[in-house]
């Protein structure tokens, strides 16, 4: 037995009143007593969200390739008459998401006033299925917003500027439960929710027919217990309808959503489920991440979006690409956790295991960071790094000569687009245009390669990755 990609979600939520609670701002904010609302009030509006070229990328509404042509820098550029909704994903504006928080929680923990209480999802079809499933608790009291959040007992929470509610904190000194980690563990459920919501209209599937959710989320949900005990996944299959679905959690930093995504094919090559889903919410604390390097060289905030993104495999081959698992990349903890170790590990070993050269794959989407993100931070242009990686060991393995790296480069490779929310740029971004491009016969296969940095928990120095072979 098989696993087929049937379908691919990509989505976004711009949140830029959130941005002020990503981890950067907030303790930036700390360390210079200040409210980072006042550092990050002007932010960009929806539309502008919306006409960015990356995010039309990442929704599916332009080839990766084409951000090439498009004049530098993006946001300067935006693209006319850009829509919000993709040829796989979509863009939930913050007053909609807002809704998704509330029914994401059910303990009461987020208060909102009447007017944004199960407000309209702005003709957002995946998120009024949701909203149908799942009714938002409690009713909005003023005094007890304006009480706990004087006395620092919940996070107000804004739109346009305005205070229109707050997130409690569950528990007085459970620093798991504070305020700020809820908020960022309802962000990653609702969006995950969200995006495996748009996975299930867009491809009319009933909710009840998945059999497994595995959640690539990063957070680390739970109590002073057992801070990273999740399970995120069926919190996400719950909210979504997918009333007879089990599931599991894969953390592996960045590297997780190809690691998900070869567990999700193995169950199902082993049958063990007949499909399955992978799914990634958004990363709260990632947001403003690089904002301040952004606001000392004139750039606009562009980490004000939350990613999320949801694959559906199956065990039908008339479903789509084939995620080959004879070709799947691995970093032992005995190789070295430099980038040519871990590319030789990741691309070139599983390749010449099964008699393959690294030109014999159409595509590699690595990590696609969005580079006009990156590069004012200093952190360089990371998919053009992985991408000359690959191109310098193909020289290596005498496949093409020197003079031939450009060209393998833009043959292979594409601009990075996706925006820094850790795992959610790991590679997986570009699974909705390979999906297409196989249907049509423009493409034959593409390496999904991801790469985790173990050592930023602090319990190893190594870094780690994963890799996986899709083909039509």
């Amino acid at each position: 037995m098989t696993a087929y990609l049937r379908a691919a979600a990509n989505v976004l939520v711009h949140a830029p009143d959130l941005v002020r609670y990503g981890s950067k701002p907030w303790r930036e904010a700390l360390r210079n007593d200040q409210s980072p609302g006042d550092v990050f009030a002007d932010l960009r509006t929806f539309g502008e969200a919306v006409g960015y070229p990356p995010n039309q990328a990442f929704i599916g509404n332009l080839p990766p390739e084409n951000l090439g042509e498009i004049p530098s820098p993006w946001y300067e550029n935006p693209l006319a008459g850009a829509s919000p909704e993709g040829a796989f994903g979509e863009i939930l504006p913050q007053d909609s998401f807002y809704a998704l928080l509330e029914a994401a929680d059910q303990f009461g923990l987020l208060i909102l006033d009447e007017e944004h209480r199960g407000s309209r999802v702005m003709g957002s079809e995946s998120a009024a299925a949701l909203l149908e499933r799942e009714k938002p608790p409690g009713e909005y009291k003023q005094e007890e917003v304006s009480g706990r959040i004087g006395k620092g007992e919940a996070l107000p929470l804004f739109q346009d500027g305005e205070l229109i509610g707050c997130v409690r904190r569950d528990h007085e000194s459970d620093e798991s439960l504070d305020a700020r980690i809820l908020l960022e563990n309802l962000a990653a459920k609702a969006s995950g929710a969200y995006a495996l919501s748009h996975l299930l209209v867009k491809e009319n599937l009933a909710p009840e027919a998945i059999e497994y959710v595995i959640s690539c989320s990063e957070e680390a949900v739970g109590d002073r217990y057992n801070r990273g005990g999740g399970n995120l996944a069926k919190t996400i299959a719950e909210m979504a309808g997918c009333v007879n679905a089990a599931g599991v959690d894969v953390k592996s930093f960045c590297a997780a959503p190809v690691y998900a995504l070869v567990h999700a094919a193995a169950l199902i090559e082993a049958g063990v489920v007949g499909n399955a889903v992978v799914v990634g919410g958004g990363s709260m604390a990632k947001l403003g991440m690089k904002a301040y390097f952004h606001l000392e060289k004139g750039v606009p905030v562009l980490e004000d979006v939350l990613g999320g993104v949801a694959f559906f495999l199956t065990k039908n081959p008339e479903d789509g690409p084939r995620l080959n698992l004879e070709i799947v990349g691995r970093h032992p903890a005995g190789k070295p956790s430099t980038p040519q170790g871990l590319a030789e590990a990741l691309v070139r070993d599983p390749l010449a295991r099964a008699g393959r050269k690294i030109a014999s794959v159409d595509k590699y989407a690595v990590e696609l960071h969005n580079p006009e993100i990156m590069l004012p931070a200093g952190a360089g242009d990371v998919a053009a790094a992985n991408y000359r990686m690959l191109a310098a060991m193909a020289v290596m393995g005498g496949e093409i000569a020197r003079e031939e790296i450009p060209d393998f480069i833009e043959t292979h490779g594409m601009p990075g687009f996706a925006p820094t929310q850790g795992h959610i740029p790991a590679g997986v971004p570009f699974l909705g245009h390979a999906l297409e491009r196989m249907r049509t016969g423009s493409l034959g296969s593409t390496m999904v390669v991801a790469k985790g940095s173990l050592f930023l928990g602090r319990m190893s120095r190594q870094a780690d990755g994963a890799s996986v072979l899709m083909e039509a």
